[in-house]
């Protein structure tokens, strides 16, 4: 049960929310669940395959357009369709949605990494016959998507057909009607190559402006006597076998995907090349491949939760497609819907830095590498970016991008998130503390942390003793364009002395780096100084009346929005009012101020953060998915338990119960990492700081026990929280110590600590 999710279901609503639960990915690339025999012509589908990063350029439209505002942006696009598998019985077509479905069953297995439905089916005609189709994306085989269908007829049947489709003329999902699903430039790919080359099927496509390939290579095969025949047409490839009805028989379909980007000009041959690797390998040794890696995944990243199985199946649902999600290469990140959806259109978000890299900082440091590793390789395009918008030195990284340039148009919630730099640079800083990894620091950590200093000199300035940030946006996006946003402020602020620190650790450590690094980017010695005059001088807005950090100079003074009006409506505030109206209001899509106390807390007393959590409870919507998580954890920090588990149950099956009504158009993956933040810094009090990890476990009274595993300098500690005590283990590594409700505690080898509660 915890293991898997099942879904029975054929309702077509839920059946679209379906195709991005069992969606199946490996962080290069991703495959809707889609039926391979397709719906009804009445249904509704958003039938896709992406490759994370693999874009076309499509031009931005103004009615009027000023200076710096984005021309072009990225756009993910589905790629070529390789899921199609048709089955006649007798001439008559297998179809869910005609005869009589005398059983169904479809399942995500989590634990082994694969989707199948099972299916009793009896045609109009009376011929029945059992279905069991299953289908994976390969972990170790990034570029290989494979089927599998065991057929298995129940009365007699004389001939049965199995036809695979591969089909190039595709185009993204577009609505109009939702701003944050696409609503233009559906198609972007055209078939420029279309062959049968021995015994592969051949599809190559090109986009519009970018000019980059993508390749599908397919091969087919039946493990019984058969004949065949094949087609080729204009932007497709056709196979039909036909099989004698009177025994059972398996269908494999293994599908290879290359691009340019990580597979040269000749992608064509690079996925025949691949094909020949795996040539010997039957579906179950894929599927024993998958089981494996996945073992060595949920070692260190399983939460145990014993006391709600459903809890228990969602924590597991999001981390298992966090994982599926994660770019593993430097041209990739983690889309703010993963690879199960085009909603937001593939773009990264301040989300990876924020609400989805520790998870696996903490579980897999080295993948968490590899996506700052992306952020730094585009450093060059934010500092262009920077001097786009006025500035002479810094790096002013995108709201939202993929290959490195900003996407977003609308800059009042876009550009003006200046604070994203400071995201990035906060995962950076955080990556450090935990790892410890010096070598990180003086190749790409030092830099970054540099130029994104640079940003706030150029964007600060000093006022009656106290540097102040004027005309940004936070995470508060109904809220624009303000002078003094607190978290932006507080995040800058953290920036700016870590910036200064990390140019003496260099010092210290590799002056001959420090050097080298200073003369390619032209660091003089006065502006590290300014860096920490700013930093220490950094204006972080408090109200003397109501004792809580305002959420920026004007928010205070404005009018408290009339929720019990607007309760009226459905949907959040974004789409029922214009941005100024809801600018002009006390009210908060998401944690802002919060947020900052929750990534920065010793810059506030605790009373303080006690005072601004109550206050701005009362006015957030939580529109956004970001937010539950943060109220959650910081409700665990100030003892609100009853509120911490409330909001925590917000979170744990977003996707799974499609709270949101939007998970048609992709999965919320900074909520998933929002579930983990919630139960190991919130319930689990984990905090990172430069002395070490320190833990103040408080179980919810709903939970009998949960367990959890973190890495941290080389080590691997299990920590088990029960109702009268916590144990830690340290299962890999040597000595650590941790700090454990304010005493320090020294962790050994195969040694339980055992602390009463």
């Amino acid at each position: 049960m915890t293991w898997k999710i099942t879904n029975q279901s054929l309702d077509n609503h839920q059946l679209l929310v379906d195709e991005s639960l069992f969606s199946l990915a490996n962080g290069y690339l991703g495959v809707r669940g889609n039926f391979e025999e397709g719906y009804s012509d009445k249904m509704a589908s958003i039938r896709g395959a992406y490759i994370n990063a693999f874009h076309d350029e499509t031009e931005i439209t103004y009615g009027e357009k000023l200076h710096a505002f984005p021309e072009t942006q990225q756009k993910i696009l589905n790629i070529i369709d390789s899921q199609t598998v048709l089955l006649y019985l007798d001439g008559e077509r297998f179809s869910l949605f005609s005869g009589e479905i005398l059983s169904y069953e479809r399942n995500l297995h989590m634990d082994k990494g694969y989707g199948e439905r099972i299916i009793h089916w009896k045609s109009p005609n009376g011929k029945e016959v059992v279905l069991h189709f299953r289908r994976l994306v390969s972990f170790v085989t990034k570029e290989l998507f494979a089927i599998d269908l065991e057929v298995k007829p129940v009365t007699p049947v004389e001939k049965i057909e199995i036809v695979s489709i591969v089909e190039g003329d595709v185009s993204n999902f577009v609505d109009k009607s939702d701003p944050r699903v696409a609503s233009d430039h559906a198609k972007r790919l055209f078939v420029s190559e279309v062959y049968e080359h021995e015994h592969y099927h051949i599809l190559k496509a090109t986009t519009y402006s970018s000019k980059f390939d993508v390749a599908c290579v397919t091969t087919t095969n039946v493990d019984q006597n058969y004949s065949y025949k094949s087609t080729v047409k204009k932007t497709s490839t056709e196979e039909v076998y036909e099989v004698s009805g009177d025994s059972s028989f398996r269908f494999t379909k293994l599908n290879i995907y290359t691009d340019t980007m990580r597979h040269g000009d000749n992608v064509v041959e690079q996925g025949i090349k691949i094909h020949k690797e795996i040539k010997k390998e039957t579906f179950e040794d894929l599927l024993k491949k998958q089981e494996n890696y996945l073992t060595d995944y949920w070692k260190k990243a399983d939460i145990v939760i014993d006391g709600d199985n459903k809890i228990q199946q969602g924590i597991r649902f999001n981390l298992f497609h966090l994982l599926q999600a994660a770019g593993k290469d430097e041209f990739s990140n983690i889309p703010a819907k993963g690879l199960s959806g085009e909603g937001y259109e593939g773009h990264y978000f301040w989300d990876t830095e924020i609400y989805m890299n520790p998870v696996f900082l903490m579980t897999n440091p080295e993948l968490a590498r590899s996506l700052l590793l992306y952020r730094y390789s585009i450093l060059d395009y934010a500092r262009q970016r920077a001097k786009e918008m006025g500035h002479a030195k810094g790096a002013l990284f995108p709201w939202r991008t993929i290959s490195g340039t900003e996407c977003s148009a609308f800059f009042p919630a876009g550009t003006a998130q200046y604070h994203i730099s400071a995201d990035i640079a906060y995962g950076f800083i955080q990556y450090y503390l935990v790892t410890g990894d010096g070598e990180f620091l003086k190749q790409y950590m030092a830099e970054v942390l540099f130029e994104t200093a640079r940003l706030w000199i150029e964007v600060g300035h000093m006022y009656q003793g106290e540097f102040r940030i004027d005309n940004v946006t936070g995470p508060d996006e109904y809220t624009c364009i303000v002078n003094n946003n607190y978290y932006t402020n507080a995040m800058a602020k953290h920036n700016l002395l870590w910036a200064e620190k990390a140019y003496h650790i260099l010092k210290e450590t590799d002056p001959v780096r420090l050097t080298e690094l200073t003369e390619s980017i032209h660091l003089t010695a006065e502006e590290v100084r300014q860096w920490k005059v700013a930093g220490m001088a950094m204006y972080l807005p408090f109200d003397q009346e109501l004792r809580i950090n305002a959420q920026d100079d004007s928010f205070l003074r404005k009018a408290r929005w009339d929720f019990e009006k607007s309760d009226e409506g459905k949907g959040a505030l974004l789409v029922r009012y214009h941005p100024l109206t809801l600018y002009r209001y006390q009210v908060c899509k998401q944690a802002d101020t919060v947020l900052a106390h929750f990534l920065l807390e010793g810059e506030e007393d605790l009373e303080t953060i006690r005072r601004s959590y109550d206050y701005y409870e009362e006015i957030t919507t939580h529109d956004s998915s970001l937010s539950y998580c943060i109220f959650s954890i910081m409700a665990s920090k100030l003892g609100y338990s009853e509120k911490a588990y409330q909001y925590f149950i917000e979170t744990a099956r977003l996707d799974l119960d499609n709270t949101h009504s939007n998970t048609k158009d992709g999965l919320h993956m900074a909520n998933m990492g929002g579930t983990w933040l919630a139960i190991v810094f919130g319930f689990a009090g984990l905090r990172i700081a430069e002395e070490g990890i320190t833990l103040r476990p408080s179980l919810p009274k709903q939970w009998r026990s949960l367990q959890f595993s973190l890495s941290y300098r080389g080590r691997l500690v299990r920590v088990q929280l029960e109702k009268d005590q916590v144990t830690y283990s340290l299962t890999e590594g040597d000595i650590l110590s941790i700090t454990h409700c304010g005493e320090k505690q020294e962790l050994h080898p195969n040694q339980d600590l055992v602390i009463p509660n």
